[in-house]
């Protein structure tokens, strides 16, 4: 059964080119790390392939053979991609519950199984106490990486994305986190994880690891590849592989075109 198939995608702000000539594959039932230094373009995956209109694209991305490019944002969410924020926003005055169930109607789910869902994963995830509350309120950073797991696993997804999901947690939080994307691992499940650390792949086992230099995947392998990263840098990597760490005057990012939203 195929995933998550990107050919040659390219992704620019703008005349800054940011993805250039991405690959990947990202098989149903598979856990898959991507892991590159700030600026490679990890975050801007994300957004791209989840339909942020700001990117001028081109090339294939598709899940189960079902193209993505051409789809609107809530297409590609029927579709089943579901992403994961690096920076979980608080939404006062709207339940956890409220939104989850909401989002799965959207999504075309029947009511009962929707509602066996949410009770199953709340009960999984330890989510249960936080159904009546506003989305992320007062919850630490933690909990909230948690809460976006929780939701994307009600909502019966295909591919997820998690954008640095262990981004800005302390120890055991990342361990929580792990265990929560662990605990997503499924036949019909395919899951990219962006990250620049390898703490959190000491508490999980991606079937492959990825690093992303300059916008394209350089180098894939398995979960020893990260170890390489542990203790030789992102420098080893570029000086095996002859690619030239970059010095000339810093470009346009797309964060300079928004205010609210970070890209990498």
């Amino acid at each position: 059964m195929s995933g998550l198939i990107v050919k040659n995608l390219t992704a620019s702000v703008g005349s800054t080119p940011i993805l250039k000539g991405f690959d990947i594959e990202v098989p149903f039932g598979e856990i898959h790390a991507i892991m590159g230094p700030n600026g490679s373009g990890k975050s801007t995956l994300c957004h791209v392939l989840t339909g942020h209109p700001v990117y001028e694209v081109s090339g294939e991305a598709s899940i189960d053979g079902v193209e993505l490019l051409d789809k609107p944002i809530d297409e590609r969410s029927r579709i089943g991609l579901l992403h994961g924020f690096q920076y979980p926003v608080e939404i006062p005055g709207i339940r956890l519950e409220d939104l989850v169930l909401e989002a799965g109607y959207e999504r075309g789910l029947d009511q009962a199984e929707l509602v066996r869902r949410l009770e199953l994963n709340a009960d999984k995830f330890d989510m249960t106490r936080f159904l009546d509350r506003s989305i992320n309120n007062d919850l630490s950073g933690g909990e909230k990486k948690r809460s976006e797991i929780f939701q994307m696993a009600v909502l019966d997804p295909r591919i997820v994305l998690l954008d640095e999901i262990d981004s800005g947690l302390d120890i055991d939080a990342v361990k929580q986190v792990a265990e929560a994307v662990e605990a997503m691992r499924s036949p019909e499940v395919g899951v990219l994880m962006i990250t620049h650390y390898s703490r959190i792949l000491k508490y999980l086992t991606p079937d492959r690891v990825h690093v992303m230099i300059k916008g394209r995947i350089v180098e894939s392998g398995g979960p020893e590849l990260a170890d390489e990263l542990e203790g030789g840098g992102y420098d080893a990597i570029r000086e095996r592989l002859g690619i030239e760490t970059e010095t000339k005057a810093p470009q346009k990012r797309p964060s300079d075109f928004f205010t609210d939203t970070p890209f990498d």
